[in-house]
Order: structure tokens, then C-alpha cells, then sequence
């Protein structure tokens, strides 16, 4: 007669169910794991919440790469995890991308690429898509904040000058600086990305908001057109 599985969390001594955990110690001295299992909450009849979690960021070296970049497709597709789950794993990663971005929204002076380097670096270098996002300033120069207008391989008709300086002229910006990625890691910019670049800063002049620069992000290095007389 076969063993009943142990997969409920709650048969594990409450010093180490991770919800128990956090009410004594706070979330900071939870694991990734654990924080993952009180976010999906339940396992299956194979595996309890700890060991789903432990299996879900198994998948990448990175750990919480995986789920910093994942879509609802990709997660739905990994045993245990359904739409219900998927969709508390994506809220809450999203909701730290979103508490993670308000320092870098407040003011800051922009006065070299490399401001914008700095500004964007770690965010950008590890994604797996191109991003293309805007920069908004006002007459200062301080960031007021950015968006992003676009993901995947950059062409003229998803980076449409309507979409950019739409959104800049909803927030008041004087100018703009125009940043994406290269997953590649070579910043080196394409005839594409030049020709996009060339078509924004001509609809600027037309509008009156000055496109400053464009800057192209790789691992831990980066591209400016204006630096390098492109623009």
C-alpha cells in the first residue's frame, strides 16, 4: 500500500510554513521559495506549495528570472500551475515592477548619456524582447517620467511617431530622449533604428519637442546616437 503523499503545507511544523514565517520573522526573512508559496498558495496532490515553488524556480540559473520575464502561456503550461495560479504569480510580479520603478520615476537631472546609462542599465540589459521607450523632460531636463511605447524587433510601424509624442504631450514634456534595448548585448545601432530615430526627431521639430538623443542599451554597455554624431 502506497504512502500518502505529503503535499499539504499545513503538515509541516509552523515554524516552517512560510505564511506562519512571515507573521513571526517578516518577509524579509523568507526565502524565494517560500514568498512564491504563500503567493499560489495551495500545491497538488503531488507536491505541496514549498516544492511546487522550489520546482518553478528551478527553471532558470537566475532563479527569479524566469518569472520576472514569464507570460501567462509559459506558466500555464508548467505542471501544477493553472490560470488561477499564473495569474497571482504575474500580479505579484508586476506589482513589484511597479514598486520597484518609483524611485527611478522621481526628478532627476539629465545632462550626459551616460545619466541615461545609469538611469536605464540595469533594468534593460537582461531583457529578453526589445523594449523602445521614451524618456520625458521638462524644460529642466529632469525626468518627469517613461513609458514604453513598444516591445519586440523594432520597426517603423510599431514605433509610429503618433504614439510617442501623444503620450509626451500628455505630460507636458519639453523633450524627449528615445532608449531600447539590443538582447543581443551588441548596442551597435541598426540602419532601422537610425531611420526611426531620424523620422522621430523631424515629427519633434513639426510639434515642437525636441527629441535629445536615442540610446541604445546591451550588456553592460550602450550605444548614443548623438554621441556618435549619428543624429
Amino acid at each position: 500500500m502506497k504512502r500518502k503523499a505529503n503535499y499539504t503545507i499545513k503538515e509541516l511544523p509552523s515554524d516552517e510554513r512560510p505564511r506562519e514565517k512571515l507573521y513571526e520573522k517578516g518577509p524579509k526573512e523568507l526565502s524565494n521559495t517560500e514568498l512564491l508559496a504563500i503567493i499560489i498558495r495551495t500545491g497538488n496532490r503531488k507536491e505541496s506549495a514549498i516544492d511546487l515553488s522550489r520546482r518553478v524556480l528551478g527553471l532558470d540559473k537566475d532563479s527569479l528570472q524566469f518569472l520576472k520575464d514569464s507570460t501567462l502561456e509559459e506558466l500555464t503550461k508548467l505542471q501544477g500551475i493553472g490560470k488561477c495560479k499564473a495569474a497571482q504569480i504575474l500580479a505579484a510580479v508586476e506589482l513589484g515592477k511597479r514598486i520597484s520603478s518609483i524611485d527611478i520615476i522621481k526628478p532627476k537631472k539629465i545632462s550626459s548619456p551616460k545619466d541615461i546609462s545609469d538611469f536605464m542599465m540595469e533594468e534593460m540589459k537582461d531583457y529578453k524582447k526589445e523594449f523602445f521607450r521614451t524618456i520625458m523632460l521638462d524644460t529642466k531636463n529632469n525626468v518627469i517620467c517613461y513609458e514604453d511605447i513598444s516591445v519586440g524587433s523594432l520597426n517603423s510601424s510599431i514605433v509610429h511617431p503618433r504614439e510617442v509624442f501623444n503620450r509626451a504631450i500628455r505630460r507636458s514634456s519639453a523633450s524627449i530622449i528615445l532608449v531600447h534595448n539590443h538582447p543581443s548585448g551588441d548596442p551597435k545601432p541598426s540602419m532601422e533604428d537610425i531611420n526611426i530615430t531620424r523620422r522621430l526627431i523631424e515629427a519633434g521639430q513639426i510639434i515642437g519637442i525636441r527629441v535629445l538623443d536615442h540610446i541604445i542599451v546591451g550588456n553592460k554597455k550602450y550605444v548614443s546616437l548623438k554621441e556618435e554624431d549619428i543624429i
